[in-house]
């Protein structure tokens, strides 16, 4: 399709160059005709008819055949302007397509040069492939539990979740590493109900007192904008709100005595450790509790036969 639009653009290109070819010529023979008209035979008939040309008849003869070839010369004109201009957008159309040409040619070598970097990738990948599945690299190797010595992000990832107050391993192994990473996620799970009790006191706490404060405010204004109070008045609000403020300040330092004195319990006593990572598992596994719960009594069950055996 595209060889026989390029066969076509190219006849319509020839037969448009002999057309404009032909009016060229005959252009310049026309032109060559008046100037010879012009210079030779119109001044010799001027000459020699000199005495005609005072008829009316003549003149008026003569005064036709000018308009005729003015009007022929200006015929051609417009002919030719004409022709110009469609060969000038010939030519702008040519290369125009040309243009465009060399961008789908463009395109045509890079979609080769992917074509062939794609070629090469997909040989590369079949090599490694083949070297993958080749039997005598593909042995089978009995896996590690214990943490490589050299495998330093590991070892320090195992320091950071087990802290400094723990005992050093002589081997990490990856079930330690799961132990302590539960461990951790256990810590935070209960710091965070922790912190989330505490907001919500807090948030308690913070609306009583701005009940207190508008309270303090409505006796002190009575509803106006002046401040109407005696000595007395103000005295006996002062008491008020700073009995409260004291309340607040105990009952805040109560609720951190109780924080740290749970965290200094939970950290020594393992049996209140085991009962709060039993809570935790109740507020959010209950099937993992009925689990451990089963496996307990299980393990009490054997001891009771063992003892009685």
């Amino acid at each position: 399709m595209a060889g026989a639009d390029s066969v076509v653009e190219a006849l319509g290109k020839d037969n448009l160059d002999a057309k404009i070819s032909s009016l060229n010529s005959e252009i310049l023979k026309l032109e060559e005709q008046i100037t010879y008209i012009k210079d030779k035979s119109l001044p010799a008939v001027v000459k020699e008819n000199a005495q005609l040309l005072n008829m009316p008849v003549v003149k008026g003869d003569f005064d036709r055949q000018i308009a005729k070839q003015d009007y022929y010369t200006a015929r051609q004109e417009l002919v030719l302007n004409q022709l110009i201009k469609q060969k000038a957008s010939f030519e702008l159309l040519q290369l125009s397509y040309e243009i465009e040409l060399r961008k789908h040619w463009d395109i045509h070598r890079q979609l080769e040069n992917l074509v062939q970097e794609l070629s090469q990738s997909n040989a590369m990948l079949r090599q490694r492939l083949e070297m993958l599945t080749d039997p005598s690299v593909c042995q089978q190797i009995n896996p590690r539990n214990t943490v490589d010595t050299k495998d330093y992000s590991t070892h320090r990832l195992y320091q950071l979740l087990e802290g400094e107050n723990k005992k050093k391993e002589l081997f990490i192994t990856h079930g330690n590493l799961e132990e302590v990473a539960e461990k951790l996620k256990q810590d935070v799970s209960l710091l965070q109900d922790q912190l989330a009790v505490s907001t919500r006191e807090h948030s308690f706490f913070l609306s009583k007192l701005n009940n207190d404060v508008d309270e303090l405010c409505d006796t002190l204004y009575q509803g106006g904008n002046q401040l109407l109070l005696s000595d007395q008045e103000l005295t006996e609000q002062f008491h008020q709100v700073e009995s409260q403020l004291n309340k607040l300040n105990h009952l805040l330092t109560d609720v951190l005595a109780d924080v740290k004195t749970k965290r200094k319990i939970l950290a020594s006593n393992k049996l209140h450790r085991m009962e709060r990572e039993l809570y935790v598992y109740f507020l959010k596994d209950e099937d993992y509790l009925k689990d451990i719960v089963e496996n307990l009594e299980n393990q009490s069950k054997i001891k009771v036969v063992g003892l009685e055996d």
